[in-house]
């Protein structure tokens, strides 16, 4: 095997894991927790927040009213243009790795490029699967206090929290310490 054939071996491995970590990646829990204040009776602001997330597709689980806590679930289904990205890639890497182990072993002729059949598909099942889960979102009312407002603790994904706050900003006067809408990730 010459040195040629074998970085190029090894570079294709290379690819093959950053394209699993990529996977990895684009079906992540991103759950975070973020303190939400509101100049308005919290009552009003609970309401609202219902109103939104029942109309947004979330169930209300029902809460704990010792600790002021409201839980919602929420079916979360996969991208379509990432699962066809990510299949795409999956199939261009493992046909890459099969010419490279063609160029290896000689005696195998074309088999090794029906590796492609099989890492474009297995690619886009695995993001699949792991992508189309149940999210969690729950708030407990922290101050509520009729006279300073509200204040909110938010348990959710990044992405719904975000929405949270661009739409809810001017009708319930939302405000949080404005980290989620400054951070690129």
């Amino acid at each position: 095997m010459g040195i040629s054939f074998s970085s190029t071996l090894l570079l294709t491995i290379l690819l093959a894991i950053g394209l699993f970590f990529f996977l990895r990646a684009a079906s992540k829990d991103r759950t975070t927790d973020v303190q939400i204040q509101s100049p308005l009776p919290p009552l009003e602001v609970v309401q609202g927040l219902t109103l939104w997330l029942e109309d947004r597709g979330w169930v209300n689980e029902g809460g704990d009213l010792e600790r002021k806590l409201l839980r919602f679930h929420g079916k979360v289904n996969y991208s379509q243009t990432l699962l066809v990205l990510l299949s795409f890639l999956g199939a261009l890497g493992s046909g890459c790795l099969g010419l490279v182990i063609r160029q290896l072993y000689t005696n195998l002729e074309w088999w090794p490029l029906l590796i492609a059949l099989v890492g474009g598909p297995a690619a886009g099942f695995a993001y699949k699967k792991r992508a189309q889960r149940t999210e969690y979102l729950e708030f407990r009312l922290i101050s509520s206090e009729e006279n300073v407002g509200s204040t909110l603790k938010v348990r959710a994904h990044r992405d719904e929290l975000i929405a949270m706050e661009l739409e809810l900003s001017k009708t319930l006067k939302l405000a949080s310490d404005g980290k989620l809408l400054s951070s690129p990730i």
